[in-house]
C-alpha cells in the first residue's frame, strides 16, 4: 500500500510511530539574502567536473558526503489536534486502529482538546532559515518544532504548503545555517548511487545509500497527479518524510514523500519528487504566494481496451476519458458529457489521464481551455473557462458518497429484469433506504442473475447508458438496444455505488 500520511505520532499513552519517504537534490537557491548566503552554502565539487556521473567503480565510503551534508538536514517535531467522538475513542493519524483511553476519564465540555506528536524531515535551501519538508508533515500542525544536527532545538512557523505535490516550507529564526540546493541541470540516471537523510522512527541523523530505480514514476493517488517520481531504493521509513537525497556529490536530486510497502516499513521502493519540481514550487511558496492551478471539473481515467470497445472506437485511440462531471463547474457549463475521451487541448494531444490534469493545471484560472473531444464516435470541439482547482481535501470530500434527502422527482416505471439486472426506479424510500445522495438518480439493482458480475450487486445505481440518463427501465431497456445495434459488446454505464460514490463500469452484453 502507498503510506503517504505517516509522520511518527505518539498516542497519549506513550505510542510512537515514525513517517516515511524520500528523495533529495541540488541548485543554486537564492534566499532572503543571496549573496552573503554563499558564504553556508554547501557546494561540493564532482571528481570528474560537472558530470552527473559517479567516479569509475562503487564509492568506498559515504562518509565524506554525509559530513558534508548533515548539518542542512533536520528533524521536524509537531503538535497535531486529534478528534475525539463521544464514546472516548479516536484516531489517530498514522495508526490503523483507535485509541481509547484509559478506563474511568470522562472528559467534559470544557476539556482540553487532545493532541498527539509526530516527526517527520525536513532540509535547509537558505541561510537565513527557510526549510523544505513534505505538507503531510506540518499540514495540521499546531506547534512546529526543528531539531539541528548540532543538538538546538528551535520554534518554526509554516511559510506555506501545496497539498497537490506535498510541499511545504517552514521557517525558523535566523541567518547563520548551512544549506543545499536543489540540483537541476545534471539528470540523474536509472542505477546511479543515491544517499537518503532523514528522521526514521525518530532516531535522529540517519543515513541510507542505495540507487536510482526507476524514474518518471506516476503513482495512483490523485494527489500525485502532478509528480512524476524519482524511484530510489535507499531505505527509507516513517519519519523519512521531507528529507533529501543527495546524488555521490551531495547534491540534493529530490523530496521523500512516499513508501510502497505492505508491511509500512521499507522495502526498498520510496518514491522522492524531483527537484525540478520542488525547486519551482518551493521557491514560489517562500515568496509568499499561493499555488493555483486550473480546474475543469471533471473524473478522468486512461481508458482500457474494455472501454474503448464500449465506446465503439479503435483499440489503440488514445485520450482522457470522462467518468464523472461536477455539477455547474467549468466542464459541465461547457457541455462536456461522461463518455466523452478528450483527445486534444488548446492544439496538443492527450495521450492519457495524466497528461491532461496537468496541462489544465499548469492553466491559469480564466483561461480558455479548448477540447477536441470524441462523442458517438463523431469528433466535436467543447470549449470551456478554466476555474480555481480547490484544496485536495475539498476535492476527496466531493466524493458523492452522501447520506441521502428527497428525490426532486419520482420517476414511474414498472421493475423488470434486463441484461440480467432486476431493475427499479429509484423512488424516495429506497434512496433513503440505500443512502445515495439526493443528486444522484437512475435506476437501482434490487437482484442479478447467475452469472452476472458480482460488482452490480443490490443497491448499485445505474443513472447514465454512455451519454444517456435512464430513469425507467424502459430508458435502460431502450439505450441497451441501441447499443447493441451499433455492434458494440457492451455499454459504457455510469453507476453510483455506496462507499465510492459515481464509477464507470462497462456491462458487457450476455450472449
Amino acid at each position: 500500500m502507498l503510506k503517504r500520511k505517516e509522520f511518527i505520532l505518539g498516542a497519549l499513552a506513550g505510542l510512537t510511530l515514525a513517517a516515511g519517504a524520500t528523495a533529495g537534490g541540488i541548485v543554486t537557491w537564492p534566499g532572503a539574502h543571496a549573496d552573503p548566503q554563499a558564504v553556508n552554502r554547501i557546494t561540493p565539487v564532482p571528481a570528474n567536473g560537472d558530470r552527473f556521473s559517479p567516479p569509475p567503480g562503487a564509492p568506498n565510503s559515504f562518509a565524506d558526503i554525509f559530513d558534508q551534508v548533515a548539518p542542512a538536514v533536520v528533524q521536524i517535531d509537531v503538535t497535531v489536534k486529534v478528534d475525539q467522538p463521544q464514546g472516548g475513542a479516536f484516531q489517530i493519524p498514522g495508526l490503523p486502529f483507535q485509541f481509547v483511553p484509559p478506563q474511568g476519564r470522562s472528559d467534559g465540555e470544557d476539556a482540553e482538546p487532545r493532541t498527539t506528536q509526530g516527526a517527520g524531515s525536513g532540509f535547509f535551501i537558505s541561510q537565513d532559515g527557510f526549510i523544505v519538508t513534505n505538507n503531510h508533515v506540518v499540514a495540521d500542525a499546531t506547534e512546529i518544532k526543528v531539531k539541528m544536527s548540532d543538538g538546538r532545538e528551535l520554534p518554526a512557523r509554516l511559510v506555506g504548503r501545496d497539498e497537490a505535490t506535498d510541499l511545504a516550507v517552514i521557517k525558523v529564526d535566523g541567518d547563520n545555517f548551512k544549506y543545499v540546493s536543489f540540483e537541476e541541470t545534471a539528470e540523474p540516471r536509472v542505477g546511479d548511487w543515491v544517499i537518503a537523510v532523514g528522521n526514521p522512527f525518530g532516531l535522529g541523523g540517519t543515513a541510507t545509500a542505495g540507487i536510482v530505480s526507476a524514474k518518471a514514476r506516476s503513482l495512483p493517488d490523485a494527489s500525485s497527479a502532478y509528480t512524476d517520481f524519482l524511484q530510489i531504493d535507499a531505505a527509507i521509513n516513517r519519519g523519512n518524510s521531507g528529507g533529501p537525497t543527495f546524488d555521490v556529490y551531495g547534491r540534493v536530486i529530490g523530496v521523500n514523500s512516499v513508501i510502497l510497502s505492505p508491511t509500512g516499513s521499507s522495502v526498498g521502493i520510496g518514491f522522492a519528487i524531483p527537484a525540478e519540481i520542488a525547486k519551482q514550487i518551493t521557491s514560489r511558496l517562500m515568496r509568499g504566494e499561493v499555488i493555483e492551478r486550473g480546474y475543469l471539473g471533471v473524473k478522468i481515467s486512461t481508458p482500457t481496451t474494455e472501454e474503448l470497445g464500449a465506446l465503439g472506437l479503435k483499440a489503440d485511440q488514445k485520450g482522457a476519458l470522462v467518468a464523472e462531471v461536477t455539477p455547474e463547474g467549468p466542464a459541465d457549463k461547457a457541455g462536456l458529457r461522461f463518455s466523452d475521451l478528450v483527445v486534444s487541448l488548446n492544439g496538443e494531444v492527450i495521450d492519457s489521464s495524466t497528461k491532461l490534469t496537468r496541462l489544465v493545471g499548469a492553466a491559469k484560472p480564466g483561461d480558455t481551455l479548448r477540447m477536441e473531444v470524441l462523442r458517438d464516435g463523431r469528433r466535436q470541439t467543447i470549449t470551456a473557462r478554466s476555474g480555481t482547482r480547490p484544496s485536495e481535501t475539498e476535492l476527496n470530500s466531493e466524493n458523492g458518497l452522501g447520506q441521502g434527502g428527497a428525490a426532486p422527482n419520482d420517476p414511474s416505471g414498472a421493475s423488470a429484469t434486463v441484461e440480467g439486472l432486476n431493475l427499479t426506479p429509484l423512488t424516495p424510500a429506497l434512496r433513503q433506504r440505500l443512502g445515495a445522495p439526493a443528486s444522484v438518480e437512475g435506476l437501482a439493482i434490487m437482484g442479478v442473475e447467475t452469472g452476472v458480475d458480482a460488482r452490480l450487486g443490490q443497491g448499485v445505481v445505474i443513472q447514465q447508458v454512455q451519454n444517456t440518463p435512464v430513469r425507467t427501465v424502459d430508458d435502460f431497456r431502450d439505450a441497451v438496444a441501441s447499443v447493441k445495434a451499433s455492434g458494440r459488446s457492451g455499454a459504457y454505464l455510469l453507476i453510483w455505488v455506496r462507499g465510492q460514490g459515481n464509477v464507470p463500469y462497462v456491462l458487457t452484453f450476455k450472449k
